[in-house]
């Protein structure tokens, strides 16, 4: 007998929901989240006598503990539901709109009792591949803390050191943080010898000698002089900011060399590590975000509407309209919308590409975006096939394509 098995998971807790075929509820039950309450869900689906491969289990979330172990315990049948797809479903059962845990628990048994066709069951990734997720992951969240924390520091130093925004290229460079925690003040700054200035300078590894007496040159500018009162309440705050900064900066980098290394041991390294300008973090990105099952993108179509990097149309009689995509993985969009940008620096094809569709396009983004459809669709065909990617050929394909037209 097949069981579904609807979950509404929360951090402390899940309500769970036995469905029969038919459509009769065999059991409901709420779980800690805990091993205990795994065990519990395990214990009630032994006492209906039922197999855990027999069970169909959905659920809104891959990246939670009990996932790993229904995997483990044997339940194979694992489907991961988009949220908005259990959202709009609620009007098929109820009309008043109200809901609470149990329900959306039945709900999720019932769509897939309905509608299992329509979803593809979900395979965890090698571990390999899942450890690049997740420092891809940290990595990209560490990017995006250390761009606020520079927007703070900035912030910060404008009220009262205004010169130490203009002295280095960037505030959240080693060099500048160091600069900025052993010369607070404007004033500690301008007393600096040349001399002294190249010293320090040589001292924390700064690789351009000639910029020297341009950044010498900067201290002495004639910025604003705060009175003493404003220098010293903002000064420590600005220190405080440079030190959380440069332990960000410091997280980053070290997550890059974790990443760098298990980027090199993947068996797919190879197909990222052709693609044109990928580098060390895109290629990992575009990894993490394929995975490593064949199955889970049968075409590229389906690649690129998770993307978003293809629009969507609506048709009703003689209407027709078609619009940008909102449902996606928007994280996804952004890597490969990046990746595709950094093309047109080095692959003759995306420039003749980008040059060819950018008349016909209302924004630079939208190019962008078409190029990084062209692209996905490349990806795509060599990832299925676990081939690099060679450009010389590509180039050649695509000629007689355009001959036999």
């Amino acid at each position: 007998m097949k069981v579904y098995i609807g979950i509404d998971w929360s951090e402390k807790k899940h309500d769970i929901c036995f469905m029969q075929e038919a459509g009769e509820v065999l059991r409901v039950l709420q779980i800690e989240h805990s091993m205990e309450g795994f065990v519990k869900l395990d214990a009630a689906r032994q006492e209906l006598g039922i197999g855990a491969q027999e069970c169909v289990v959905g659920l809104e979330t891959a990246h939670n503990l009990l996932v790993d172990y229904l995997w483990d315990q044997g339940y194979s049948q694992i489907y991961v539901l988009p949220p908005h797809a259990v959202k709009s479903a609620q009007g098929r059962f109820r009309q008043s709109g109200a809901k609470d845990d149990p329900w959306d628990a039945r709900l999720i048994a019932d769509i897939l009792r309905t509608d299992q066709k329509r979803y593809s069951p979900w395979q965890p990734d090698q571990v390999l591949t899942r450890q690049i997720r997740a420092e891809v992951r940290f990595a990209g969240q560490l990017s995006r803390e250390v761009v606020r924390s520079s927007n703070r520091l900035r912030s910060i130093l404008l009220r009262y050191y205004p010169a130490a925004t203009q002295t280095f290229s960037s505030l959240d460079g080693q060099v500048s943080l160091a600069f900025l925690q052993a010369y607070p003040t404007a004033k500690q700054a301008e007393a600096l010898s040349f001399d002294e200035l190249k010293a320090f300078l040589r001292t924390h590894h700064h690789t351009q000698p000639r910029s020297w007496p341009r950044i010498y040159a900067r201290l002495h500018s004639n910025a604003p002089q705060p009175n003493s009162a404003v220098e010293a309440t903002f000064m420590p705050l600005a220190l405080a900011q440079a030190r959380i900064l440069e332990q960000l900066v410091k997280a980053r980098s070290e997550g890059l060399a974790r990443l760098e290394k298990l980027y090199d041991q993947h068996p797919d390294q190879k197909i990222y590590a052709s693609l044109p300008m990928v580098g060390g973090f895109l290629g990992p990105a575009l990894l993490a975000k394929l995975g490593d099952d064949r199955e889970r993108f049968p075409t590229p179509a389906v690649l690129q509407a998770v993307a978003g990097t293809c629009p969507a149309t609506n048709r009703s009689g003689k209407h027709s309209h078609v619009y940008f995509r909102q449902a996606c993985d928007h994280e996804f969009r952004h890597i490969v919308q990046q990746w595709a940008r950094l093309t047109l620096t080095s692959s003759p094809w995306a420039v003749a590409y980008y040059t060819t569709v950018r008349p016909h396009c209302h924004s630079d983004s939208d190019a962008i975006r078409r190029l990084a459809n062209r692209w996905l669709e490349i990806l795509w065909r060599l990832w299925l096939d676990k081939k690099p990617y060679d450009e010389a050929l590509h180039l050649r394909q695509h000629a007689l394509r355009s001959k036999a037209r």
